[in-house]
């Protein structure tokens, strides 16, 4: 007899990273392949990405009330691992309307949802930020307190403390910068190294901060971070209670970035200009230096994510095939 297919939800689907992790998942083969479901703001899902990587279940719910999850209990049931990828992650829209981004950024209604299964059968695996970190040093730390000087950052850490106090099988992964190719249905928000690319390839002179720093993660490295938890937790059966700092392995600047990009393309370099992240009022308060220490996801997970360069070239290479 055939071993039942494990199930696997994923929260925000039609965004980046659900994008990637849906086609990441939807290519396993054998006994790594999973029934998939994904949830959806939008009126209707996006239809490439329904077709790409087809069979999948999608669901229209609204995270602030949890209007929707019992459509899928219904029709897909309880789901093996729950990957919420749904967030409002502009940091100034986050501070015009704080009361918005809580309800969407603490997961209440999905937490209340997979409580309603009476069991610990799911795994539930979050997407923080590393925004949760104060910003006045460099390489944090897991343990390291946890101080946000952005109402983003608040909310997520808020996110953070109501899945530890009411879940009892997660792990929550502080990402940096996620970066990679364009999603099979593309999103609208501007990606970082291609909107690099597309100022400095007009010959613009484009300011770049060179003292804000971040570990920024390939995507394809952050899909199979989630893949792996999502293995550990099919195969072990035991309940996970992890926090991580998910990150590439590269401290870098927004100027560093730019340069990265300019040495692949073969650009100019004094189209790149280096300010001071004082010099800009961005309205909203961004800390300085939350690069993180990323030793702890390489020794649970056994995964060593690429150089920022690397990714840099795969992301441009990609975007050039496309």
């Amino acid at each position: 007899m055939a071993e039942t297919r494990k199930r696997v939800l994923v929260v925000g689907g039609s965004g980046y990273l659900g994008q990637h992790l849906l086609e990441g998942l939807s290519l396993a083969a054998g006994s790594d392949r999973y029934d998939l479901a994904f949830t959806h703001h939008r009126p209707i899902p996006p239809a490439e990405l329904v077709d790409a990587v087809s069979p999948v279940l999608p669901f229209r719910v609204d995270l602030r009330t949890g209007d929707g999850f019992d459509s899928i209990s219904t029709a897909f049931g309880q789901p093996d691992v729950v990957v919420n990828c749904a967030a409002l992650s502009i940091p100034r829209s986050c501070e015009m309307d704080p009361a918005a981004a809580m309800s969407i950024n603490k997961p209440s209604s999905l937490v209340s949802w997979l409580s309603s299964f009476n069991n610990n059968n799911s795994l539930l695996i979050h997407l923080s930020t590393d925004q949760v970190y104060e910003g006045t040093k460099p390489f944090y730390k897991e343990d390291d307190e946890a101080v946000p000087v952005n109402m983003y950052g608040k909310t997520k850490l808020a996110a953070e403390q109501h899945i530890i106090a009411n879940c009892s099988n997660y792990a929550i992964l502080r990402s940096s910068i996620i970066y990679g190719p364009q999603t099979i249905s593309p999103v609208t928000k501007s990606l970082p190294i291609q909107w690099i690319d597309s100022v400095l390839k007009q010959g613009q002179e484009v300011n770049f901060f060179h003292d804000e720093f971040r570990c920024p993660v390939y995507v394809k490295d952050m899909v199979h971070v989630i893949i792996a938890l999502t293995k550990k937790w099919i195969s072990d059966g035991q309940q996970m209670q992890l926090v991580l700092n998910a990150g590439g392995p590269d401290r870098v600047s927004r100027l560093q970035m730019a340069e990265s990009v300019a040495r692949f393309r073969g650009y100019n370099h004094s189209l790149i200009k280096s300010v001071s992240a004082s010099s800009v009022n961005r309205g909203v308060i961004s800390p300085a230096d939350i690069s993180m220490d990323i030793s702890r996801l390489i020794r649970v997970l056994h995964i060593n994510p690429c150089s920022f360069e690397d990714g840099v070239r795969s992301t441009l290479e990609a975007n050039d095939s496309s």
